[in-house]
């Protein structure tokens, strides 16, 4: 095994990454999903030779953390010996009911497939950035909409006929469209904007090409498309399409001469939404249970994405007794668990263990990273200031409105804005209103008391809302002075 990652690295079995509380892998079985008998296998092992947490995170990738140099190769040993086969390479992702679905439009599995061969047949492994990814959606009862991809394809219904929708940079609501079209082109347009991106180096995506790229990818499926090496490659060369001839192994676009990795900040920790994932919920939560025709699917979270290895044990044996043929990991940090004869029994004995087995949860709706004193970046106790919200207000947090709760202003667990933000500095726990965890908070309170503090926003927030009107409409019709008053003095 290679030596532990510079940070910018996929935190990958063979090069884990550094972090505030030791290193950590990242997990993605090639399966799909595990056996019962390989998670607890796997948190057998996360106790042995990390700091007992597992994770997993908003993409649906399990984490396991604490780990040293020597315990990583350790515990890559034992991954092997359980016989669990990870991937490597640029993510190209599928749901987590791909194939077994009635619902969905088609199997996105075989398309994923064809396109990580083009990505490796093309060399563009190495080229492109780590946060680089691919999304194949089939559709069905639980879609990938809420995870952000440079390169996205969905299964769409055409008179009986299936055609995948492609659009690049964004999620299912804010991605750009480029084409409809059959299979094969899909796979094309997808690879083809890979190597748009190789050539802006190691840094860039597809947010960063150009107007008459996008034009030319989505011209794809018509014509060949126009030039559009001027703006990439020194070569002036022609991209050509290979349905019209020319495979894509063969097309040379010029060599990326960039080689700097991008750098993900000091305490990433298991709400870190990693390469790009948003913390809105999907259409439908993974928190649920599932028809599967002749089976099942029951969904369990873990509230922000963590939990003691000894728990999923206890949670994984549980369902191994109940008859669970498989377990896979799912967008918004959950498992599903197939096959089981008594899905009830083991809803129960996951709520026991602390699991979020209600979608209604309130803990869904904070995102919370370790903090202190689980991770050395951290200056606030996230993880237990979080619980004292969710408990205390239970009924004022509304779908509308997001809480983050950050150890430090990295803002690992939810890097974009959000309603409320508390994040951790030498002054104590700031309070940021419609922010990042790096803007410049606008009131503080001491780090034991900022749960009350958030708590008195949002008993004021009850108090003063209109009939119909949101949590987060009457936030901003409050105000951020407004809001940080109340702060300061509850």
């Amino acid at each position: 095994m290679n030596a532990f990652s510079r940070r910018g690295a996929c935190p990958a079995l063979s090069a884990p990454m550094q972090t505030g509380d030791g290193l950590l892998v990242r997990l993605n079985p090639v399966a799909g999903g595990i056996s019962p008998k390989s998670l607890i296998g796997l948190g057998e092992s996360a106790l042995r030779h990390g700091n007992g947490i597992m994770e997993v995170t908003a993409r649906g990738n399990l984490q396991i953390r604490g780990l040293t140099a020597e315990s990583a190769r350790l515990l890559a040993d034992e991954v092997d010996a359980l016989g669990i086969a990870v991937r490597t390479g640029v993510p190209v992702e599928t749901g987590p009911l791909a194939g077994i679905d009635p619902e969905e439009n088609a199997d996105p599995r075989p398309v994923a497939e064809r396109i990580r061969a083009a990505i490796e047949e093309a060399g563009l492994t190495p080229r492109l950035g780590p946060k680089v990814s691919v999304v194949v959606d089939g559709g069905g009862q639980l879609t990938m909409d809420a995870v952000t991809a440079d390169v996205r394809l969905k299964a769409v219904g055409a008179g009986g006929d299936v055609l995948w929708s492609v659009s690049v940079a964004g999620d299912g609501r804010s991605s750009r469209p480029l084409a409809t079209i059959d299979a094969d082109t899909s796979r094309d347009i997808a690879v083809a904007a890979l190597r748009m991106v190789a050539e802006k180096g190691r840094e860039a995506h597809t947010r960063d090409l150009s107007e008459r790229q996008l034009i030319s990818l989505a011209s794809w499926h018509s014509v060949t498309p126009l030039s559009v090496l001027p703006d990439i490659s020194p070569s002036r060369g022609e991209i050509g399409n290979s349905r019209a001839g020319s495979p894509l192994s063969a097309l040379e676009i010029g060599e990326s001469r960039g080689d700097k990795a991008i750098s993900p900040l000091e305490g990433e920790m298991s709400g870190r939404t990693e390469r790009g994932a948003q913390e809105r919920q999907p259409a439908r939560s993974p928190i649920a249970l599932f028809s599967l025709g002749s089976n099942t699917a029951l969904g369990i979270a873990l509230p922000y994405g963590s939990m003691p290895a000894q728990n999923l044990i206890d949670l994984a044996s549980e369902a191994s007794h109940l008859d669970a043929t498989e377990i896979r990991l799912a967008p918004g940090r959950a498992l599903l668990f197939l096959g089981l004869s008594a899905p009830s029994s083991l809803q129960t004995s996951a709520a026991t263990l602390g699991f979020v087995t209600d979608p209604t949860d309130p803990r869904t709706r904070i995102a919370a990273c370790p903090g202190t004193p689980a991770c050395a970046s951290g200056r606030i106790a996230t993880r237990a200031i979080a619980e004292t919200i969710a408990k205390q207000s239970p009924c004022l947090i509304d779908a509308s409105l997001t809480l983050h709760v950050s150890g430090c202003a990295k803002g690992c667990a939810h890097p974009g804005a959000a309603a409320l933000t508390l994040v951790g500095d030498e002054n104590g726990a700031g309070l940021v209103v419609d922010g990042t965890a790096k803007a410049l908070p606008a009131a503080y309170r001491p780090g034991y008391d900022a749960a009350r503090g958030i708590v008195g926003i949002l008993a004021a927030l009850r108090a003063q809302r209109h009939q119909g009107e949101t949590a987060s409409a009457c936030l901003t019709r409050l105000g951020a002075a407004g809001i940080a008053e109340l702060y300061r003095r509850n």
